[in-house]
């Protein structure tokens, strides 16, 4: 029987676009490296999303054809769009769909027990949202879990510890959301490992400390991030982006990449936000995630800034984006992709924290990688960032001394980040003994 009859991987990702990633990544890395026969499970229109932007990302039709991709049915469920005046910035518009994962878990049990009949050793890893993976594979003889964690280790720390002192962490999530996760823990099963998308490089400190928690001391840990792929500067022109010509005509570190994921900020920052990038006098490329905020952005504001400045509606391929040689900034929600990236790229970051793990986030990037300066305080968190501040902070890193050895400061580390992939690296071989602890 070949390797890739002998072990089977089955993936199986919470199905929202940063927790996506990662493990498409993970999927390709255990496809095209391992041998492994890899199955990704998610829904049919993240299927298609995923395969089309993973082209725009470089990633071969080869490597793709070797993911075996599965669509969980799931019915229509609501889709409110993104409301800018909550008083909370999590993206409460996404809870139905959150909770609609639920009805995946029969298709996923019926596409388990299927393969577990074809091959030697199942494994299935799970996003940590995703528990109910775990216990369906419980039942499965030849069948283990793995636990996946896509968030930083910072993080988690942090939230056990809130638990333990009974602090409200509504401040973090949704109160929906809080109540999506308590019901999720209760379906946690003891998995066989846990993966994490960090590196000891970026989170020593912070794994010690994992290492010596009860809850995370039992069972083996494998960090094997950055799981983002390295950039690439040779690929074809055809795969190439419009908005990577657009950074063609500008020299080098000389514009200001903005972004904030999938959350969307108040009709009041979005105005206060384009007055500092235009009192700042920078270069600037300003994703603008829905179309309710970029038609905040007046015809006068989009003439004084025409050839200085891009301001683009929908998905950019942001790693090309963040490696090309005029990004000098990163203006970010901190988002842990988002970070991860930025830190491979060398790019430091303005880090604008809104909710979850952003704030954690954002203190290791200022703090204890020292590639970040920070926007807004979490303790000023309700507060509208003032034109006059973004100004200073945009200033502060593509002009100051300061952000000149923050720039240096992150090459420092990009360099040292892309050693862990290589042989003899703490993340290769982490990832060469998760598959030899599956191929045993």
């Amino acid at each position: 029987m070949s390797n890739a009859g002998e072990v089977t991987v089955v993936i199986v990702p919470f199905p929202v676009q940063g927790h996506l990633n990662q493990l498409l990544h993970l999927s390709l890395l255990l496809s095209t490296r391992s041998g492994l026969a890899v199955h990704f499970a998610s829904l049919a229109s993240h299927n298609r999303q995923a395969k089309l932007r993973l082209q725009l990302q470089g990633w071969p039709l080869s490597s793709l054809s070797s993911v075996h991709f599965h669509d969980l049915p799931l019915p229509p469920i609501p889709s409110p769009p993104p409301n800018p005046h909550s008083p909370n910035s999590f993206p409460t518009h996404l809870q139905p769909l959150f909770d609609a994962t639920d009805l995946l878990r029969s298709p996923l049990s019926s596409l388990l027990h299927s393969l577990s009949a074809t091959t030697r050793r199942l494994v299935v890893v799970h996003d940590h949202l995703m528990s109910f993976a775990g216990l369906e594979a419980a039942a499965i003889p030849n069948a283990e879990s793995y636990k996946f964690y896509g968030l930083s280790v910072a993080f988690l720390g942090e939230v056990e510890q809130l638990r333990m002192k009974g602090t409200d962490l509504d401040e973090l999530f949704s109160p929906e959301f809080r109540l999506f996760t308590e019901r999720r823990r209760k379906d946690e099963f003891q998995s066989s490992g846990l993966i994490i998308n960090t590196c000891r490089l970026v989170e020593r400190n912070y794994l010690k400390i994992l290492a010596r928690t009860e809850a995370y001391s039992c069972v083996p840990v494998f960090v094997i991030g950055p799981l983002n792929p390295l950039p690439r500067h040779d690929r074809p022109n055809t795969t190439r982006d419009e908005c990577l010509e657009w950074l063609d005509r500008h020299p080098p570190c000389s514009v200001v990449y903005i972004s904030f994921g999938s959350t969307i900020i108040s009709d009041e920052q979005v105005e206060q936000l384009a007055s500092g990038l235009l009192r700042s006098g920078h270069r600037f490329f300003w994703v603008l995630l829905y179309e309710s905020s970029s038609r905040l952005l007046s015809a006068g504001f989009l003439k004084a800034v025409e050839g200085v400045g891009k301001v683009v509606r929908g998905w950019v391929p942001q790693l090309d984006i963040l490696a090309h040689p005029a990004t000098g900034g990163f203006m970010s929600h901190c988002g842990w992709n988002s970070c991860m990236e930025a830190v491979s790229c060398g790019v430091p970051v303005m880090a604008w924290p809104m909710h979850s793990d952003q704030p954690a986030n954002a203190r290791l990037l200022a703090e204890g990688l020292m590639v970040g300066l920070v926007v807004r305080g979490w303790d000023r968190r309700r507060e509208v960032v003032a034109a006059e501040r973004v100004e200073e902070v945009v200033r502060m890193v593509m002009e100051g001394e300061k952000g000149s050895w923050m720039r240096e400061n992150a090459r420092r580390i990009s360099e040292a980040l892309r050693a862990t992939r290589n042989d003899g690296g703490s993340s290769k071989e982490a990832l060469d003994l998760l598959v030899g602890h599956w191929r045993r």
